[in-house]
């Protein structure tokens, strides 16, 4: 784009026309006690269903605690990357216990799951190399191969039969086999157990970005891999995000102890960045322990999803086949998103329109997602809203696929 004025303005202009404009909302607080799913907007007090704070902890007392204990202690900031003298015990601690919490020899922390991302594909792929990516991942992702410097295709949606066709046609140039666990704008999950054999194959690195798994999914919550009973060896380079389930902030990449140190040799995202402040690793210890003790959560949220389900089938609402704690609701034209997500405003709900580039054309959506701290009450509520809303957004397709 020319360092143009005007070209800026008309830049702009055309993002509004196309009903596509991001605006950034500012939560004004937190209504307490007993009342953590709800936010405070504009004036307005709004029960938030887009959160990703999927078992409610982003604002549990003990994680609070946990943090400020160890800010008076360790400081605000880590003061330097983890290589010169920013890593500290609290981190060592956690990589320990993350690691043995998903099962792998060892974990790394980063600041965030697009850096845990960029620093995982760059590594493992080289230029003259392929990495196969699924069509709905995560942009970081997709930046991680542009920043490698490989080659990427990219095959058909949850459909691991495209993904070795590409790992055929591409037999000993694809290295990386990536996708993520459940995708963040549909709530469905990647079939496992399939790009785990042909990753074998082919031998490419099957990376998988469990952002949305963890904590949610599995018998104890340990995601995707023990949702579908695999071996942690099967799935060689897990991602996993601190700022879902665990309700803090940062993210980590697990597996074999060569692969994590091959990280720390190479990561660029890893070596040259500031590290994670102490405390917030102190609260996330807090977290994990508080998810391995308090499995309710994880059963309540997956229980209020399903709650969700069943009644939008009553009202003939066009969602997606997903087992997760994400739920969205497709309207198709932007517009439609636009007006359905100010509307569930004006009845209480603060529910966020995603639309392109986003997700494709055309498929426009409320992306509904789900805590341990909404009620059922709530939910129900929720339901009524979408019921009076739906028959102003009109959607061409209404008929829902069942997951």
């Amino acid at each position: 784009m020319r360092r143009d004025p005007n070209t800026v303005k008309a830049a702009l202009a055309e993002v509004e026309r196309q009903h596509l404009t991001r605006r950034r909302r500012i939560i004004e607080s937190f209504p307490v006690p007993n009342s953590h799913a709800e936010v405070v907007l504009d004036g307005r007090r709004l029960v938030d269903f887009c959160s990703n704070d999927y078992l409610g902890l982003a604002r549990h007392p003990a994680i609070s605690t946990a943090m400020a204990e160890c800010a008076a202690l360790a400081g605000a900031g880590s003061g330097a990357s983890h290589m010169v003298t920013g890593h500290g015990v609290e981190h060592q601690r956690l990589e320990e216990e993350l690691a043995d919490f998903v099962g792998c020899e060892r974990a790394l922390l980063f600041s965030t799951g697009y850096m845990a991302n960029l620093a995982v594909i760059a590594t493992l792929a080289d230029r003259g190399e392929v990495v196969a990516l699924d069509r709905l991942n995560h942009a970081s992702l997709i930046d991680g191969a542009l920043l490698s410097g490989a080659r990427f295709s990219r095959y058909a949606h949850g459909d691991p039969g495209d993904a070795e066709r590409v790992l055929k046609e591409h037999n000993g140039q694809c290295t990386v086999l990536a996708t993520d666990g459940v995708f963040s704008m549909d709530g469905d999950v990647a079939r496992l157990p399939t790009l785990a054999r042909i990753s074998r194959a082919y031998k490419a690195w099957l990376v998988v970005d469990d952002a949305h798994g963890i904590g949610v999914l599995g018998q104890t919550g340990r995601g995707l891999i023990e949702h579908f009973e695999l071996a942690p060896a099967e799935v060689p380079v897990l991602v996993g995000t601190l700022g879902k389930a665990f309700g803090t902030f940062g993210a980590f990449v697990a597996g074999a102890a060569d692969l994590i140190e091959l990280l720390v040799q190479k990561a660029r995202t890893y070596i040259y960045t500031t590290a994670l402040p102490q405390p917030v690793a102190a609260a996330a210890r807090k977290s994990l322990e508080l998810m391995q003790k308090e499995s309710w959560r994880r059963e309540r949220v997956l229980a209020l999803a399903a709650r969700f389900r069943a009644a939008a089938r009553q009202l003939d609402l066009h969602l997606t086949p997903c087992e997760s704690a994400i739920q969205p609701v497709i309207l198709g034209a932007a517009d439609l998103a636009v007006r359905a997500q100010n509307e569930l405003m004006d009845a209480g709900f603060l529910v966020v329109g995603i639309r392109p580039p986003t997700v494709p054309a055309g498929t426009a959506r409320l992306r509904i997602t789900f805590s341990a701290a909404h009620t059922e009450d709530q939910v129900d509520a929720l339901v009524e809203a979408l019921d009076r809303i739906q028959s102003t957004a009109h959607p061409a397709k209404r008929s829902e696929t069942h997951g």
